[in-house]
């Protein structure tokens, strides 16, 4: 494998929808792909070998995908993005909330399939820059790494780009729209309460990293504001 194209984990129990990402991803993305069916294959397949991004199917045989993401997330801030023909929000909330970096729902466009990976990846490889410091809050955007007074929060890359936005516009308030905007970059239509559940996920993490801080304020009605 050339190592310098990114490599997709393609976690997927039906053979013909596998294959059809692959041939896609490899042609219209360039990327180096490998296939696995099972949830406990995916989980050896990438301790062995870590991939760049995992497409990873919700239901699967020995685990199932939120077993699998949850596993994965807590060992690593891979890009995460799950397949779903269940579209019930609860499954997308649960997903978030386990780490996912994004969604689509079956049937797909296997072109969207391309965009959205080349977007989550485009986000986890920021363009190098200088250190963002905040009150306590470090964000290194060349090594994709966010810290609250010395302590990694272990972002993934939509909290990552969460937090950048409202890190940037200290003490004004970004409603769900504009912070979409910001985790979102291929205009698809998700629901804003993908935001509040990022929040939530990323308060948690402060919170761990200093119990005292509570940087992100909700503003009724209205969004969001980061008090430094």
């Amino acid at each position: 494998m050339d190592p310098s194209q990114p490599c997709i984990l393609i976690v997927e129990d039906e053979p013909k929808i596998a294959g059809l990402l692959e041939d896609y991803l490899s042609s219209y993305g360039g990327y180096q792909c490998r296939t696995v069916q099972r949830g406990d294959e995916a989980l050896s397949s990438f301790r062995a070998e870590p991939a760049d991004l995992v497409l990873l199917d919700l239901m699967l045989p020995g685990l199932d995908g939120i077993e699998v993401c949850k596993r994965l997330r807590a060992e690593s801030t891979v890009p995460i993005i799950m397949l779903t023909a269940r579209t019930e929000e609860i499954d997308r909330l649960l997903g978030l909330e386990l780490g996912a970096d994004d969604y689509i729902c079956k049937p797909f466009s296997p072109r969207e399939v391309v965009a959205r990976v080349k977007a989550v990846l485009r986000r986890a490889r920021m363009d190098p820059a200088t250190n963002v410091t905040q009150g306590g809050l470090v964000l290194d955007r060349e090594r994709f790494v966010a810290t609250m007074n010395g302590s990694p929060l272990d972002l993934t890359a939509v909290e990552f780009a969460l937090l950048e936005a409202l890190q940037a516009r200290p003490g004004r308030v970004l409603t769900r729209e504009q912070l979409l905007n910001q985790m979102y970059d291929d205009y698809r239509v998700v629901s804003d309460r993908a935001v509040d559940t990022h929040i939530k996920n990323l308060r948690k993490k402060i919170s761990a990293a200093d119990p005292e801080l509570e940087p992100i304020e909700s503003v009724y009605g209205l969004g969001y504001r980061f008090n430094p």
